[in-house]
């Protein structure tokens, strides 16, 4: 008899359940419903369908089922305020919902006195039902009326709290009518002012009356209890000892961290309570494996969890970084040494020790949060072993909650969880994915329409001539069309008129970088080989490819090829084999004896200098093609020298004085601010650049400038193109009249309509205007 009273129970407790979803589909087919909405509403129904299959008695009284009823209307109520939908549309709604259920009120305890079906766990449930309802209203009207309203919501479970520490205030209580009669009055006070039919001020007296109410009651309970407070001995409802008190929070914080661990709320967009709220799959199958396992398999099934679930977390914690940095994916394959250079980067750009503290901080951080995980998990196995019978038909309740939510679709699938499982498909997706790209790529690298053309065929015609590649750094479109771009445009319309002066000709363009933020070496290398760089996979494969550069083009000619490079501080072997320079100089021999300014470990001024005064300025020298990277722009910014006379440069210990002046500031937190530093870095070098070229002209000299990528996007501007200016300066008319069809625009400054080339189309055309074979790029 008593396993038919249990299954009759929860067949009644599903029953109210699925009444309860019914109740969201409605609003959700007529007013529609997020999935913030639906996942109060299931929360809610779960809570109803819990209580309901504990209340030990087969089935519910006639008073019961009308207080099932209101909870099921209550329900609804939580749904559409947590939603956050109910405005006018919706109100009326909301409002007829709430008012029906507190009316039910009235007739539950008519029902209970006339059918005599009255019990002590239909009194406490009614007493929940209205509890929830009038917290859930308090909600809604705490938005126009103010906050304090919520206090009339949380007074109950504020006082059960308490009650958890207070032993006597969980003395039983006598019925009150005066308790029901306040009651009464916060559910019809709230739902007025839920309608916003009536004016304000008055309204609001009532909130205030209803809440002076509320307290006025439960202080005559404490009171009542605390008169009493000798009868919790008797009572047995004496505080539990301080040893269980901490295992149930143990507990309970284990298992929140394993819920946490396996929802994987997004906390770089910002957690949402909708997150929160999802069921996750791999959690129910891991409570039904730690059902089934018997004990030695199940400890060990929690530790491969926990390890495995640490991983997942992990990998998706690079994963948002590469995004929010980069603005683009983490791939498995290819991107592990950005982890050494983003080491590099913090060392240059703050210092040694605070790299060594990021760094040990990680490695504890991702130590701990492993122990965690897998103590969590440890524990929570072994109380659902424990409990198995409870745990299997919760676990078999919200699987058929997921799935029912899974195959609904919309935005009732958001409740239905599946973020790890989710994870490691794409991932093993990507790692596939990245593995044919390999192979496709490693077909691209070999097909070269330039491949085993001589110099004079891919550069003949800039015979005699000096070609500097200058990359400047962060240099994008939100430079010339941001909020930091008046004082830029001002820089280039300056240093028109000075090359002009001077008898330079410019054109400039835009190219789409492959990067954005940082990853400079991707831009340069798809340059430099006509082939899209656009991973650190492809990266290494190109490296150790025999595809053609513009640096070996130029070798092939006869040039002297040099590097400038000086943030560089290790050795570059794949560099050399790839890109065959003659001459590298990085931050170990260029002779700097100044301070460096932020992540610069030189002043733009001395690099150019520096190489002047070793390459340019050599006797009996040949021509030289040079890649040379100018950094006082990257980020962080904020400390820039002055430009000084170039005769004064020296060894840079000029410069010393002016490090001292400013700091650099983390744009993420001040973007205002790192905008203007941003603008004044790149006035900086355009300043420097112009002064370099008027100051040695030289009209055997072409000068590519490009930037490699747009600044970090908190920096503003034109939004998530790619497109960095690019700008060729030279004083042979020649040379401008060869790239005519390019149809660039005269001047350093780009329109917003100038032409748009993608990185790696830049080479191909370039050997095609000043190469002496057939153009075979078209």
């Amino acid at each position: 008899m008593h396993q038919v009273h249990l299954r009759v129970t929860r067949l009644s407790a599903v029953g109210w359940f699925v009444a309860l979803l019914v109740v969201c589909a409605v609003v959700d087919t007529t007013l529609g419903l997020g999935g913030l909405g639906w996942s109060a509403g299931v929360v809610a129904g779960v809570v109803l369908a819990v209580v309901l299959a504990r209340q030990g008695r087969a089935g519910l009284g006639p008073a019961d089922q009308v207080t099932a009823t209101r909870a099921v209307l209550a329900g609804g109520v939580a749904a559409l305020v947590a939603d956050g939908l109910v405005g006018e549309a919706h109100r009326g709604t909301l409002v007829a919902m709430a008012a029906v259920a507190l009316t039910l009120d009235l007739v539950d305890g008519y029902v209970a006195r006339r059918t005599t079906s009255a019990s002590a766990f239909g009194a406490r449930f009614d007493m929940e039902v209205d509890a929830f309802l009038i917290a859930v209203l308090s909600v809604q009207v705490a938005g126009p009326f103010g906050w304090w309203v919520l206090l009339i919501g949380a007074m109950r479970y504020l006082y059960v709290a308490v009650g958890r520490v207070l032993p006597w205030l969980r003395l039983p209580l006598p019925p009150r009518r005066s308790a029901k009669v306040v009651a009464a009055i916060q559910g019809v006070t709230l739902v007025a002012a839920a309608s916003e039919l009536l004016p304000r001020q008055p309204v609001q007296v009532a909130l205030v009356a209803a809440l002076v109410l509320l307290v006025e009651s439960f202080g005559q309970d404490c009171w009542s209890q605390w008169r009493r407070r000798d009868e919790v001995a008797s009572l047995e409802l004496a505080e539990p000892s301080s040893s269980s008190r901490r295992t149930l929070l143990a507990t309970v914080f284990a298992g929140l961290v394993l819920w946490l661990a396996l929802v994987q709320p997004s906390i770089v967009d910002g957690i949402s309570a909708g997150e929160l709220l999802r069921i996750p799959v791999e959690g129910l199958l891991l409570v039904g494996l730690a059902v089934v396992l018997p004990s030695p398999a199940r400890r060990v099934a929690a530790v491969v969890a926990g390890i495995t679930v640490t991983l997942v977390i992990l990998l998706r914690t690079i994963g948002a970084g590469f995004d929010f940095v980069l603005a683009r994916e983490f791939h498995l394959l290819g991107d592990w040494p950005n982890v050494r250079k983003g080491y590099e980067i913090v060392r240059d750009t703050e210092s040694q020790a605070a790299a060594m503290v990021l760094t040990a901080v990680a490695v504890v951080g991702a130590l701990g949060l492993l122990v965690l995980v897998v103590w969590s998990a440890l524990r929570v196995f072994r109380v659902i072993g424990e409990h198995r019978r409870e745990s299997l038909g919760t676990v078999a309740a919200l699987g058929v909650v997921w799935l029912s939510f899974g195959l609904v679709g919309g935005p009732a699938e958001q409740v239905a969880a599946a973020s790890s499982v989710d994870f490691v498909r794409d991932t093993v997706d990507q790692v596939q994915a990245d593995q044919q790209a390999r192979v496709d790529f490693g077909d691209v690298l070999q097909t070269d329409a330039f491949a085993g053309r001589s110099g004079h065929q891919l550069v003949g015609e800039l015979q005699g001539k000096d070609v500097l590649l200058v990359w400047f750094e962060s240099y994008g479109r939100t430079a010339l069309e941001g909020p930091m771009s008046p004082g830029i445009r001002d820089v280039l319309a300056t240093g028109d008129r000075q090359l002009a002066a001077a008898g330079y000709r410019t054109r400039s363009a835009f190219l789409t970088s492959p990067v954005v933020g940082a990853g400079s070496w991707l831009a340069h290398a798809s340059l430099q080989s006509g082939v899209w760089t656009d991973t650190e996979l492809r990266y290494s494969q190109l490296l150790a490819s025999d595809r053609l550069s513009l640096t070996r083009a130029f070798e092939k000619g006869g040039w002297r090829t040099v590097f400038v490079v000086p943030a560089n501080t290790l050795d570059w072997p794949e560099g050399a084999r790839y890109y065959g320079f003659d001459k590298l100089y990085d931050s170990r021999n260029f002779g700097y004896a100044g301070p460096k300014f932020g992540y610069a470990s030189m002043p733009d001024q001395y690099t150019l200098e520096h190489f002047r005064r070793t390459e340019l300025a050599r006797p009996d020298r040949r021509a030289v093609f040079a890649e040379l990277d100018l950094v006082s722009s990257h980020y962080r910014w904020g400390k820039l020298p002055d430009l000084i006379d170039w005769k004064d440069v020296g060894d840079g210990s000029v410069f010393a004085p002016m490090a001292e002046r400013g700091s650099s500031v983390d744009g993420r937190r001040d973007p205002k601010t790192s905008s203007r530093l941003y603008g004044a870095s790149v006035e900086y070098t355009w300043r420097t650049i112009v002064s370099f070229l008027t100051t040695y002209p030289d009209p055997d000299r072409v000068v590519i400038v490009a930037g490699d990528h747009q600044p970090h996007a908190f920096v503003g501007g034109v939004g998530a193109n790619r497109d960095a200016p690019v700008t060729i300066i030279a004083q042979d008319p020649d040379v401008i009249r060869r790239i005519g069809e390019w149809n660039w625009q005269p001047g350093l400054h780009p329109e917003p309509d100038a032409p748009v080339w993608r990185m790696d189309k830049f080479r191909n055309r370039f050997f095609a205007a000043y190469g002496t074979g057939l153009k075979l790029w078209r």
